[in-house]
This record gives structure tokens, C-alpha cells and sequence, in this order.
């Protein structure tokens, strides 16, 4: 929600509108109208985000307008920069970082490069390990699939 905001100041049905089914970012997390207006209400009593303006909505209610606030640009930066911990989390949050840089017209390898970093401890014990039942084969499996997508972006 944070990173749609930063992109440029947004409403929460524009937010909602691009975490919708179907949506570019929708492919990697649907996200519904009820749980985006939550989670700009709790970025704004964070600090993160802040109200900018009102603009008339289309076929309802005044939209209220927010935009980052500087602590939010901040947290946004440091948020892009750090990789994810966890195999599982590639799926989603690397995923998103990955398509929002894009989107930004950025270059990605920076947070590419420290994600495989980040991950390689993970990568060598999975793939070294002998799997045993069902779930350590998920498991190896998933892993050798992250470090192959991580080699090939």
C-alpha cells in the first residue's frame, strides 16, 4: 500500500482498483477494497502516509487523496533495499518489490543481487539436503526453482 502510494498521491479505490483479481499487481496479491482503506488508515496513524487532498468520486463519496509522508519515502527506501529472509517470501513481497521497481522504470539488479546474497545459505542447505518426506521435497524443489529464477532475472 505504501509503494502504491509513493508512486504518485492515490485514493484507496485507485489502490484497491490495482490489487484487484486480475490486475498487473493483482497477479501476485488481491488485495479487497475493505483491507486497502485498513491498511491506509494504519499507515496514516503510523505517520507514513498523509492526507493531501479531497477530489470529487466518480459515481460516489468525496475521495480523500494521500500521499507519502517524508518518515514514509524513508521507510518505502528502506523497504525496496532490504531482501526477503525466506524462500516462501520470493513468492509474494520479492515479487512485488521486483514489479513496483519495474514499474518505476528503476533498475532491479541492486535488489536482485542482495536477495540471491540474502538467500544463498538457504539455497546450498536445501539443495545439498536429501529430502526425506513430502515436505522437504517442496521444500528443495522451491528452493532450486527461487535460485534458478534469481540467476536468470
Amino acid at each position: 500500500m505504501l509503494a502504491l502510494v509513493g508512486e504518485a498521491a492515490t485514493h484507496g479505490f485507485a489502490v484497491a482498483r490495482e490489487l484487484q483479481s486480475g490486475s498487473d499487481l493483482g497477479r501476485i496479491l488481491t488485495v479487497h477494497r475493505p483491507l486497502v482503506y485498513r491498511a491506509l488508515d494504519r499507515l496514516g496513524d503510523a505517520g507514513l502516509v498523509e492526507e493531501s487532498a479531497t477530489e470529487p468520486g466518480d459515481a460516489g463519496p468525496t475521495r480523500t487523496i494521500m500521499r507519502t509522508t517524508r518518515e514514509g519515502k524513508a521507510a518505502l527506501k528502506q523497504w525496496f533495499e532490504r531482501p526477503v529472509n525466506h524462500v516462501r517470501d520470493l513468492r509474494i513481497e520479492f515479487l512485488i518489490k521486483l514489479r513496483l521497481t519495474e514499474r518505476c522504470g528503476n533498475d532491479a539488479q541492486a535488489l536482485v543481487d542482495a536477495q540471491r546474497r540474502e538467500l544463498a545459505p538457504t539455497f546450498d542447505l536445501l539443495a545439498e539436503a536429501l529430502p526425506d518426506d513430502v515436505v522437504d521435497q517442496w521444500r528443495r524443489h522451491n528452493a532450486i526453482a527461487a535460485r534458478t529464477f534469481l540467476d536468470h532475472l
